[in-house]
């Protein structure tokens, strides 16, 4: 076999640039964005980055496959996501929608090879764009996914795969002209006689002002060009000139406000955004006091500045949809780390008087280790602010080594946070933020931080409750299904149980396979109503009744029968369904009955598969004298039996009986006896084909030659 040639320069990431410009150019959004899956992972990395900057889209730079989120939709069910209107953003990702308010469509595509989904494609249009995507855009995103999968396969192949950086690839669009220096001039001489003009670029740094506009703002020129204005004058740290900023690049309108500069020129902001960047027109309003009052008293710093409060708002959201500890904590480490320019983070839990890691990035597992598990009694920075549930912040690191002589420190980290996660007084853990630059921890970012800890702290809690809860669930479960299945001669069987995902990842699906005596054997699945403990508990006993019945040789009918009786008289307030199979090996034929369960599948020796039609009997629990209907069928050698529960093949918009009828065709193409392998492949077909909502038991018997 011809190994992988190696992909040249055209194939890796600079291919991948030219992609995305091509499909920039021919669907014509205002922005894009590449995620990238890399291979057997579960997060979505943002790899690319056209039309915005890394300031504004740092929230989404890792994205769980399971989250509400257009790129993680369109990869976890291999389709085209398309959300063309603000109501249906709001209606169906609302934490999308409530951290970006700014009204704009959406499309995200899967980039697919095979079976491999290798990332996504998220293209973002203006508010005005029409309501579906016209041929042209379509295709356009059809030839993306078609030209990266291929890409992107080969460079895995290669064992070169592309991997995202900590930072995207921040692509520039391609100017159709480029002045020459006449031009130029003429250009800079009309903004230079243009009142109050300002450029910025999409990152939001002054890339021109005039000097009219240098002294509207009251600054210096030469401390203005590359800084954001927020952040270099005072008056101009309300949130509200970079959440207009924000709103002008992500929706592409042009956007107009007013603000006062001390202490009372009004003055007047018209942005026009582009591909390139922002450009401003600066002008003097006429003195209002009215206006002056009110405006005067919403310019003066706020507690932080826009993007902060958005990243704020970006991990609130998520953390509501957090369930145990795990998913707060990878969370959290996902989003804190670009959102607030942290080149480090370590959250910590409290376990039995010791501080424990939960996740971390940017440090080495090595360096880790001697802090992990580090006593409460140490005396240690991360030890005294849990202890006095006192935040630290250490602005360098001649500041962190006077107040502890024998801090490590790690590389070139010269600034660290230090935050207590706490919960009603309570101790949960610690979070650490730690910086490559000396960083001032000013009043608004400490601000910030610290409210940031109070989220995480609720969440923390909240996951550790759910964490425990299912521990317990699962532990009865476990205890409840069969550990193995018995060996018995003249069979081969394989199980399967697979929980909902949901909830709290239990329910009442069981299977059973009973020995009785030498010759022959009992299965039994069924599925109790609900998702919870009290529906696994009630399925133990259902269990248990069936396996001493069939232990005792009772009939197919007859046993349901007396389990139904056990049931009413239990009274749970709840149904179940039950099929029982007896199989007499000796004379090769298999006694069934059925209480209100799905048919049973079979394929006979000579590969003919098709559905068992039994006559239904009620489901368990409803009544207390129900007859069962005992049905006797031949299995010779080389039979198999699949019985399963509905989670299997049920499914909201799906058509159960074509799902069965599905099923029975991917059966007769498990011609392999080794029922391991047939069990497997009926799963992962199912899997691609439905979107399991349920509980699934799945059991397979196939009589040996």
């Amino acid at each position: 076999m011809q190994r992988p040639t190696a992909p040249g320069p055209d194939s890796g990431w600079e291919g991948l640039d030219d992609l995305l410009r091509r499909l920039v150019r021919d669907a014509g959004p205002s922005g894009a964005m590449l995620f990238l899956l890399p291979p057997g992972g579960q997060v979505l990395q943002l790899a690319m980055v056209f039309g915005s900057s890394w300031h504004i889209v740092a929230p989404w730079a890792r994205i769980g496959v399971d989250e509400a989120i257009p790129a993680a939709e369109a990869a976890r069910e291999r389709r085209l996501v398309w959300v063309g209107t603000p109501e249906e953003l709001a209606a169906h990702y609302p934490r999308l929608r409530f951290v970006v308010p700014h009204d704009h469509a959406v499309a995200a595509a899967p980039i697919i090879t095979g079976d491999a989904v290798w990332g996504t494609a998220c293209l973002l249009w203006p508010a005005w764009h029409p309501a579906q995507l016209c041929p042209a855009e379509l295709e356009a995103i059809d030839a993306f996914c078609r030209q990266a999968g291929p890409l992107l396969q080969q460079a895995a192949a290669c064992n070169d795969p592309l991997l995202p950086t900590a930072e995207p690839r921040v692509l520039e669009p391609v100017r159709s002209h480029v002045p020459d220096r006449a031009e130029a001039l003429a250009a800079y001489d009309f903004t230079a006689r243009l009142p109050g003009a300002l450029s910025m670029d999409l990152d939001g740094r002054v890339t021109f002002l005039s000097e009219s506009a240098a002294d509207l703002l009251g600054g210096c020129a030469a401390d203005l060009l590359g800084a954001r204005p927020w952040d270099e004058l005072e008056w101009l740290s309300d949130p509200t000139f970079e959440d207009r900023f924000r709103a002008a690049v992500i929706s592409r309108q042009p956007t107009v406000f007013a603000a006062v500069r001390p202490p009372d020129l009004r003055l007047s902001f018209q942005l026009y955004p582009d591909a390139f960047g922002i450009s401003i027109h600066i002008t003097p309003l006429a003195y209002d006091p009215a206006a002056t009052t009110e405006s005067s008293s919403t310019s003066s710093p706020g507690p932080a500045g826009a993007a902060a409060l958005y990243h704020l708002m970006h991990l609130a959201a998520t953390l509501t949809e957090t369930v145990g500890v795990a998913d707060v904590a990878d969370r959290v480490a996902d989003q804190l780390v670009p959102g607030f320019g942290a080149q480090g983070l370590v959250l910590m839990t409290v376990d039995e008087g010791r501080l424990r890691i939960v996740s971390h990035r940017g440090y080495t597992r090595a360096f880790l280790a001697h802090i992990d598990g580090e006593p409460l009694t140490s005396h240690t920075p991360r030890a005294r602010a849990l202890t006095t549930q006192t935040p630290a912040f250490f602005t360098s690191f001649a500041e962190y080594q006077r107040a502890y002589p024998d801090a490590v420190r790690y590389g070139d980290r010269n600034a660290w946070a230090f935050l207590p996660l706490i919960i009603s007084r309570r101790p949960l853990g610690l979070l650490i933020l730690s910086y490559d630059q000396a960083r001032h921890f000013p009043p608004a970012e400490r601000t910030i931080l610290i409210s940031l800890a109070g989220l995480i702290a609720q969440a923390l809690d909240r996951a550790r409750l759910y964490d425990a809860k299912h521990s317990l669930a699962c532990t009865l479960q476990e205890g409840l299904l069969p550990q193995s299945l018995p060996s018995v001669p003249g069979l081969e069987v394989a199980a399967r149980y697979l929980p909902a995902g949901h909830g709290m990842d239990i329910g009442g699906d069981f299977y059973d396979l009973i020995r009785c005596a030498e010759v022959g054997a009992a299965a039994a699945i069924g599925d109790v109503q609900g998702h919870d403990v009290q529906a696994a508990a009630l399925m133990g006993q259902l269990r248990t009744a069936v396996h001493a019945h069939a232990a005792g040789g009772t009939d197919a009918g007859e046993l349901l029968a007396c389990t139904n009786r056990l049931l009413c008289d239990l009274n749970p307030g709840r149904f179940a369904s039950c099929m029982y199979t007896y199989l007499d090996l000796i004379r090769h034929r298999a006694l069934l009955a059925t209480a209100g369960h799905l048919p049973p599948l079979i394929r006979r020796p000579d590969g003919s598969t098709g559905i068992l039609r039994l006559p239904p009997g009620p489901l368990l629990g409803i009544t207390p004298d129900a007859d069962y209907t005992t049905v006797g069928i031949p299995i010779p050698p080389g039979t198999t039996l699949a019985l399963y529960t509905d989670g299997l093949v049920e499914s909201p918009g799906v058509d159960i009986d074509h799902a069965i009828a599905d099923l029975v065709q991917q059966l007769a193409r498990g011609r392999d006896d080794n029922m391991e392998t047939v069990i497997d492949a009926l799963l992962q077909h199912t899997e691609h084909a439905i979107p399991h909502t349920d509980d699934i038991a799945l059991l397979l018997i196939h009589v040996k030659t």
